[in-house]
């Protein structure tokens, strides 16, 4: 078994530790996640690609191992899975990329001016 299938295995040893001693929470989260993944508008498959990209965005290796092993099953394509991380690394990309403006407004509020440099040297 590869570290991928170790992670599924202990994620599955904290959900039946979560069972144990907290049942009615975790049950009532368990049953939030069944109901939504129940629902027909996305298929199944679509559902887990849009899973497998919020994996990676929430940088979760449980959680990548857990969709990406899921999408598989419910017949995704290698390709569509990496289509799916590339939307993720979009949208950290792009938000970052977005906040250069506050980068340069900070730089522009407390670097000092040019001619604050040269007078020290």
């Amino acid at each position: 078994m590869g570290r991928m299938g170790e992670l599924l295995e202990q994620a599955g040893t904290t959900r039946k530790r979560l069972l144990e001693q907290y049942p009615s929470e975790t049950q009532s989260f368990l049953n939030f996640l069944h109901k939504t993944d129940a629902g027909v508008a996305i298929s199944q498959r679509q559902k887990e690609l849009i899973n497998v990209a919020l994996a990676v965005a929430s940088q979760c290796d449980r959680c990548i191992a857990a969709h990406v092993k899921s999408a598989v099953k419910r017949g995704a394509s290698q390709d569509e899975i990496v289509e799916a991380r590339s939307m993720a690394v979009i949208m950290h990309g792009g938000p970052a990329y977005m906040y250069m403006s506050s980068l340069f407004e900070a730089l522009d509020e407390f670097s000092p001016e040019p001619e604050e440099l040269s007078d020290g040297a």
